[in-house]
């Protein structure tokens, strides 16, 4: 493996992090419509079709991947094996059921990439989990602040799953990710286009970062291997850290933001930090 270079200056200007955060706001408040629509006997297939045109509406062009949803246990991804699985279904969501909607919208190649996690009626283990997403958000943020290498920063969060009794399910995805770079997309492929679920424009960009950043020994994704072992590269970082107990699933992801000599999450006015404000508001 090349020895890691020096890292890239920050790329992006206030008026840049303005658009990141515009978009982020714009997919975020779909999945509260949808949210909002969603009743027991919608199957995940609705639900993702509703989520676009939502999205398609705002304004959205393209997709860095398909919208997702997961119902019941499929929140925890319990028995999956293949990619294909992660699409979705026909799985009807029931009272008392979790949910997760994920959607990647691009709006003039600015990219957000987000998760929401919810639930029909009571879920009292929904709701222990949905509390406790708190404390990996302040870990992650902490641990990279520290320039911690992002694989240890993967081992502290497993570490954190472990202690709380909980499963890690982000190792499910894909090369196990907890997270990825997001960039502002250039590529010149057909936008709306998508192949085996991602955006013909993201699978170009994506290619030549990762080509890029294994030359400077780092890695546009987000893991617990070898390509991890390096300080958080400045940019911007989708991290949706997804833990699961029994049938039971949840996840946020959202944007953080790594400068030379900080981190800090994108925005603070999201559903699952506006819910954690309530609930520390109605205990106090």
């Amino acid at each position: 493996m090349p020895a890691t270079s020096t890292p890239p200056a920050f790329p992006y200007t206030e008026q840049d992090l303005a658009r990141f955060r515009e978009t982020q706001q714009l997919a975020y408040g779909c999945a509260e419509q949808v949210a909002a629509w969603i009743e027991p006997g919608v199957t995940e297939r609705q639900a993702t079709a509703k989520l676009r045109r939502c999205l398609v509406r705002a304004g959205v062009q393209d997709f860095f991947h398909v919208p997702f949803a997961w119902f019941g246990d499929r929140t925890a991804f319990r028995h999956f094996h293949t990619p294909l699985q992660f699409f979705a279904g026909n799985r009807k969501l029931q009272e008392g059921m979790p949910y997760v909607l994920d959607c990647a919208p691009v709006v003039d190649g600015y990219t957000a990439d987000i998760g929401y996690g919810g639930k029909v009626g009571d879920n009292p283990v929904w709701d222990r989990l949905a509390q406790d997403l708190k404390v990996y958000r302040e870990l992650i943020l902490r641990e990279v602040r520290a320039r911690r290498p992002l694989n240890e920063v993967y081992a502290a969060v497993d570490a954190q799953i472990a202690a709380h009794g909980y499963d890690n399910r982000h190792r499910v995805y894909p090369g196990r990710v907890i997270g990825h770079q997001v960039t502002r997309t250039t590529a010149r492929g057909p936008a709306g286009v998508n192949l085996f679920g991602f955006g013909v424009r993201t699978l170009q960009t994506l290619g030549r970062e990762l080509i890029s950043e294994r030359l400077h020994g780092r890695s546009p994704l987000w893991a617990d291997g070898r390509a991890s072992r390096h300080a958080p590269t400045p940019g911007l970082w989708a991290v949706e850290p997804h833990i699961g107990f029994r049938e039971v699933g949840i996840k946020f992801e959202e944007l953080l933001v790594v400068t030379e000599d900080d981190a800090y999450w994108l925005d603070d006015d999201l559903p699952h930090v506006r819910r954690w404000t309530h609930t520390q508001e109605a205990t106090a």
